[in-house]
């Protein structure tokens, strides 16, 4: 009755918690102690089982149900047997304890040194043939290394970065921020794309400033070629005339050989039919392509490795 009395005063408190992260501190750390008296029906043979001191098993049982507010067990000499209630906790309980095993085999699993995980973010530009020949180049002395692979624009990329969704992410440009890391890598020449017809089509060169009457097809707003982009032309002297809007290059160059537009682009990985790509000689038309990853954030073995192979590769990071 007393023990009834003392579970009632603790459930009445434990009721008043508001907050459920106090409920989970307050009960986490016994819920294998429970599951392996469940088991056995035995706290002596629990407790050599679980290498701890059978005092010290009996009084985290009775605290654990004083704070749950529940009797689990119906005692029975030196035996116990799981009450209603207890057998309805103990299969929550044994669900809890595997998500929880299962959870910790992945993490230990991602940190392995040799076949570890890298959560590695880049731009839709370096998906077709520069992230590829880096990871090749990279499991030539890390084969077993898995990789989680995101393409992105910058913005996006960083947002991931900073929740914890991504390692590392190659961008442009390289951000400048409090709580990020960042190292330039290399830097991309930009072209200016026009139409096979135009009227530049028969040049090599060109200044952008000659393009400044022309419609230009771009990024989206927050895109880092889009920023490129529009500082490049003020540089030149004009504000370019926007007729169209995308998410990813290669559509931008389907739709100047439409004829919808010209546009300043990366080189891309396979010639496109119906364009052709001049060598902007002014303003310096690049952009710098750079690693980041979150500040203080402790790496694991394999990600530690990837980073430094990228840094290693600093000036020869594109293909020629």
């Amino acid at each position: 009755m007393m023990h009834q009395q003392r579970s009632a005063a603790r459930l009445s408190s434990f009721s008043d918690t508001s907050d459920a992260e106090d409920i989970v501190r307050l009960l986490a750390p016994r819920l294998a102690y429970f599951a392996g008296v469940a088991r056995t029906e035995h706290v002596t043979r629990a407790a050599q089982e679980m290498q701890v001191p059978q005092s010290t098993l009996s009084r985290a049982l009775v605290r654990f149900e004083e704070d749950l507010g529940v009797e689990l067990f119906a005692r029975r000499g030196r035996t116990l047997a799981l009450t209603p209630a207890g057998r309805t906790f103990l299969a929550s309980v044994e669900r809890a304890l595997a998500e929880i095993e299962r959870a910790a085999e992945e993490v230990r699993a991602d940190a392995d040194p040799a076949a570890g995980k890298v959560a590695f973010g880049f731009l839709h530009t370096m998906g077709a043939e520069t992230v590829p020949g880096l990871i090749h180049a990279f499991r030539a002395d890390h084969p077993r290394v898995r990789f989680s692979l995101v393409q992105n624009y910058g913005e996006a990329m960083l947002e991931r970065l900073r929740a914890g969704e991504l390692d590392l992410c190659l961008t442009s440009p390289v951000p400048d921020a409090p709580d990020l890391v960042a190292r330039r890598l290399d830097e991309q020449k930009l072209r200016l794309v026009v139409p096979a017809d135009h009227r530049l089509a028969s040049r090599r060169r060109v200044r952008l400033a000659e393009a400044a009457d022309e419609t230009f097809v771009t990024l989206e707003p927050g895109y880092g070629m889009r920023r490129i982009t529009d500082d490049l032309c003020r540089e030149a002297g004009f504000k370019p005339r926007i007729a169209f809007e995308g998410e990813e290059a290669e559509t931008l160059r389907g739709l100047v050989a439409a004829g919808l537009g010209v546009a300043l682009l990366p080189p891309p990985a396979v010639p496109r039919p119906g364009v052709v790509e001049l060598t902007v000689t002014a303003p310096r038309a690049v952009r710098e392509i750079g690693v980041a990853w979150l500040a203080g954030h402790v790496d694991t073995p394999p990600v530690a490795a990837f980073k430094k192979f990228l840094l290693s590769r600093r000036g020869r990071l594109l293909p020629d």
